[in-house]
Parts: structure tokens; C-alpha cells; sequence
């Protein structure tokens, strides 16, 4: 069982869509989801992550446009912080460590040059 204001894959595969568009109507969405459900069941959809708080609408003409609720950078820091929590303990040592031992041989030179001097930067900082 998911955990309470988890989302279903659908409704994050319509967030994702909602969040590269900024904003969509219901057939607009329809139209970039793989192997969409029926209309009617992204109408609904869209109704449930708006009750979440994910998505917000407004009135165009006869029809409803949705756009996501939270900005995007907010959205990807509740996420982060959600997966820190409930994946690392709320450790950022042991994230990091998981970042890195899945992306190592992924990572260029300069990603990791870039990654350092954030740290260098928050160090600086105090955060």
C-alpha cells in the first residue's frame, strides 16, 4: 500500500506532463500520456491531484486548464526531501554516497568538478 498523498504512476506521469507544458487542458494531456486511459479518466485524475494540492485549474471558455500547483523547484525539493527521509535516514552523507555509486561511471569530469564546487560553495556558506 502507498504511503498517504503518494501518487500513482498515472498521476505522475500527468504531473511530469503538466510541468514541461506549465499548463494543459484535459485533452492536451491526454494527448502526451502513453497508452492514455479514456478522457473521462484523466478528467478524474486531474480532479484527485488537485484535491492533493498537486495541481490547481482555472476557466478557459468551456473548458478547464490545469497547471501544477507548486513551482517546479519547490516541487523537486519536497521530493528530494521526501526521499532523504524515507529512503536515507534524512542523511545528505548517505544520498550522496547512493548518487554517486549508482552514477559513477556515468558522471563526467566536469559534473563532478561542478558537484565540488557546491559543496566548496555550501561550506562557504554555513549551510
Amino acid at each position: 500500500m502507498s504511503a498517504p498523498g503518494a501518487l500513482t504512476r498515472r498521476e505522475r506521469q500527468i504531473l511530469e506532463i503538466l510541468y514541461r507544458r506549465g499548463s494543459a487542458a484535459v485533452s492536451e494531456v491526454r494527448e502526451a500520456m502513453d497508452d492514455a486511459p479514456s478522457y473521462s479518466a484523466v478528467r478524474t485524475l486531474l480532479g484527485v491531484l488537485e484535491e492533493k494540492g498537486h495541481v490547481k485549474h482555472r476557466a478557459v471558455g468551456l473548458r478547464y486548464v490545469y497547471a501544477p500547483a507548486v513551482a517546479p523547484g519547490k516541487a523537486k525539493r519536497k521530493a528530494v526531501k521526501h526521499l532523504l527521509d524515507t529512503y536515507f535516514g534524512g542523511s545528505p552523507e548517505q544520498i550522496v554516497a547512493a548518487l554517486l555509486d549508482v552514477s559513477s561511471t556515468q558522471l563526467t569530469p566536469g559534473e563532478l568538478d561542478r558537484m565540488a564546487e557546491m559543496i566548496e560553495k555550501a561550506k562557504r556558506e554555513g549551510k
